[in-house]
């Protein structure tokens, strides 16, 4: 999934083992209760809510003040990847490591070990055993397995941005008409043969383009920015209304796209002087008072997305798409980053606050996004659905990241 973010103010994996060695279960729970007492067990719930409070992140501790259990060796000389540098810390530095229910990442980490990226493959083992595992014992493993690494630009600055995604769920009919009159089209058979291909304007205004497209709509939507949603997200889940007038549910996942430039539709409002806020609820605002200007505020954005369908079934429809890692994301639980400042399948802690949520919290870096660009800079996953659009759609605020590497 490769998706955009507006600016504004695979194989299958094996099954969790059901049984965890003797003598490592009992070495975690040792290790586990010594470092804390009373989390939660693991349990496969669906992920809790996101929370909703603002406040600032907790400043780190001051170094070497405080040490948790297991975390008394030497630390490890620092990192560096092409767009960041990594500084080893201590465990106690991260905000909320005693407190997060880590159950809830170990489903995205499994979905992660579908596609192990070195050197993460030679644990995947023993991430699959410790998916019934208490939050002690993850959390101690954690301690024993991994060394964080706060990550940094180059000049050290350790502030980010966090922005959100989220899985659009749309009405949708096979058939065009009764109001139905957006299409979503599979790529076209002359995609490659013309680099870059038809923008968005001519895909919708000249006959040669849409003569190229005939036959290739998967649905049809209502709404031009729904539309644009979808192209943004770069997937979707549709309740389509089918032929004979029964209904079905299917995904819609990135195939392609016509290799030209993405244009911000929101940040042309603002550069525009036409709208402060360029969130979905403040285009739409502008739109329904300037319904005449629609196309032209589209055709902003030159960019198009191609899609194939994907059946919704089964455990499937408990993730989202499949990120660019190639594995299907975990609500609340996978980001999107820069590659070249922290690899695919790098498990992550997560500090953010701000007016939309508080997180502190381990993710799983599992995709990545044309905005999302730099050393701290990560896109968080909310989700499908109204509640997680709403969020994904305002949520810009500061962050910290640590990157958890095998020792």
């Amino acid at each position: 999934m490769v998706h955009h973010t507006m600016a504004t103010s695979s194989t299958s994996a094996s099954s969790a083992s059901s049984k965890i060695r003797p003598m490592k279960l009992t070495l975690l729970r040792a290790v586990g209760t010594a470092l804390i007492v009373g989390t939660l067990a693991a349990c496969s719930t669906p992920p809790a809510p996101i929370p909703s409070r603002p406040g600032a992140i907790p400043a780190p501790p001051p170094p070497a003040s405080v040490v948790l259990p297991g975390d008394t060796g030497p630390l490890p000389p620092p990192m560096a990847q092409p767009k960041s540098r990594w500084m080893p810390v201590r465990w106690a530095e991260l905000p909320g490591f005693a407190d997060d229910a880590l159950h809830e990442a170990w489903n995205a980490w499994i979905k992660s070990c579908e596609r192990p990226q070195p050197p993460f493959t030679a644990l995947c083992s023993e991430v699959r055993q410790l998916s019934i595992a208490t939050t002690d014992e993850q959390r101690a493993w954690l301690i024993a397995r991994l060394q964080p690494y706060r990550v940094e630009a180059a000049d050290g600055n350790a502030e980010g941005l966090l922005t959100a995604y989220y899985e659009p769920m749309m009405e949708a009919s096979r058939l065009p008409g009764n109001g139905f009159t957006v299409p979503i089209y599979r790529v076209p058979a002359s995609l490659g043969a013309r680099k870059p291909w038809y923008t968005r304007q001519q895909i919708e205004t000249l006959p040669e383009a849409q003569a190229a497209l005939a036959g290739r709509a998967i649905a049809w939507l209502r709404d031009p920015v729904e539309s644009m949603v979808l192209h943004i997200q770069g997937s979707g889940r549709l309740r389509v209304t089918e032929a004979d007038g029964s209904v079905s549910v299917v995904r819609v996942a990135y195939a392609a796209t016509n290799d030209q430039p993405y244009g911000s539709i929101g940040r042309w409002l603002l550069d525009q002087g036409y709208t402060r806020d360029a969130t979905w609820p403040g285009i739409r605002a502008w739109l329904a008072a300037n319904p005449q200007r629609t196309n032209e505020l589209m055709w902003t954005n030159p960019r198009y997305v191609f899609f194939k369908e994907e059946p919704l079934v089964g455990m499937d429809a408990g993730f989202g798409p499949r990120g660019a890692q190639g594995v299907p994301l975990t609500p609340g639980r996978s980001i999107a980053v820069d590659r070249q400042s922290i690899p695919y399948g790098t498990p992550v802690w997560l500090a953010s606050s701000g007016p939309q949520v508080q997180l502190n919290r381990l993710v799983l870096a599992q995709d990545t996004g044309s905005a999302i660009v730099g050393a701290v800079r990560a896109d968080f996953f909310t989700g499908w659905g109204p509640e997680a659009g709403d969020i994904a759609g305002r949520l810009k605020q500061n962050l910290r990241l640590w990157a958890l590497w095998p020792k």
